[in-house]
């Protein structure tokens, strides 16, 4: 596979490779690499959500209200 940037975001990845003291080539390649393995822990979650919707596992809106409410509290 080959991926094509133009002169400026070459630049800055390699600005970013410098400042990591990484090769600009293993930069890119461990960002591609860390987007499949969150996609795949994004899409992991997706099924195990329609799973508990289907297992009929739901939470009412004023709850999940009230969980992000004390997640944000807790900041």
């Amino acid at each position: 596979m080959e991926v094509h940037f133009s002169p400026e975001q070459e630049a800055q990845l390699s600005q970013i490779a410098d400042y990591n003291g990484t090769p600009a080539e293993q930069l890119v390649k461990q960002a591609a690499l860390r987007l499949v393995e969150e996609d795949a822990a994004f899409r992991a979650g997706v099924r195990r959500g329609i799973e508990q919707a289907d297992r009929r596992e739901l939470i009412e809106h004023d709850e999940v209200k009230a969980r992000i409410e004390r997640l944000l509290k807790s900041r």
